[in-house]
């Protein structure tokens, strides 16, 4: 897929920029929306020019969710509707591929993120969000429950009981609130929100090795369900495996060398 109509996407080494682009809509998703989606976050992980991906939204909303008509259809179908994973080993739910992608993703909030928006921000790396924006998981008034992992990846970001109130009660806060929970890392004024989320992969770009940061990134999600005898066993042996790779050697001699390293890509060999 190449010819995108809901998103846009561009890559400007060493980023890969995706654009939800139902403005009108406040880039309420649709099947075809997520496919897209899906297809421009393939296309970045194969390319080895991005060394990391920043999704954002056109026009004042970041995602406000499922389109109405969608979520009717899905609402109306009886349970009918649920799609199984094509990749056994994937897990349900919606952007929670966004976890395995080895290559970091950063959320540009740059209005409000509700439901499947929401959704987006939470299973991305990283939040940096404009001062305009703000979050809402809304799941409840609809009926239905904290989904798409939001019931794991909300505690873990802030606390059980901060948690359950956003979900409980869907009320929405604003960035600097999002900010204080924990939910949002970094906040920009709006005209600085895409510098700022580009800056921060070029950063990453001029300095880690990629394969290092998806080690990093792995061990990271794989060892908040595990305990710290099987966490630091995986990190030994990832570490060792490390060691012995290029990117090891490269980073030492840059180091003696008082040089920038210059680490291997990742991507389409």
């Amino acid at each position: 897929m190449t010819d995108y109509t809901d998103i846009q996407y561009e890559v400007n080494d060493p980023v890969a920029l995706i654009r939800l682009n139902r403005p009108e809509k406040l880039n309420a998703l649709t099947y075809h929306t997520l496919g897209e989606m899906r297809d421009a976050v393939n296309t970045a992980t194969n390319d080895p020019a991005v060394v990391g991906i920043v999704i954002t939204g056109n026009g004042r909303g970041f995602c406000s969710g499922l389109d109405a008509q969608t979520l009717t259809e899905v609402t109306s179908s009886g349970g009918a509707g649920r799609r199984e994973a094509q990749d056994p080993n994937e897990v349900p739910g919606m952007f929670t591929y966004l976890l395995d992608v080895p290559k970091p993703v950063i959320a540009a909030v740059n209005g409000v993120a509700a439901g499947g928006g929401l959704v987006l921000a939470t299973m991305s790396d990283i939040r940096i969000a404009s001062t305009a924006a703000s979050f809402v998981t809304i799941f409840l008034k609809r009926g239905l429950i904290a989904e798409h992992g939001t019931s794991w990846i909300l505690p873990r970001m802030t606390t059980p009981g901060r948690a359950l109130d956003l979900l409980w009660r869907s009320e929405r806060i604003d960035a600097q609130q999002a900010h204080e929970l924990g939910i949002v890392e970094f906040l920009a004024e709006p005209d600085d929100l895409l510098d700022r989320a580009r800056g921060y992969i070029e950063e990453l770009a001029a300095s880690s090795a990629p394969l290092t940061i998806a080690d990093t990134k792995r061990l990271v999600y794989n060892h908040l369900g595990v305990g710290y005898r099987e966490a630091l066993r995986e990190a030994d042996k990832v570490q060792w495996d490390a060691v012995a790779r290029p990117d090891a050697t490269e980073g030492a001699q840059a180091l003696v060398e008082k040089r920038q390293p210059n680490f291997r890509r990742l991507g389409a060999e």
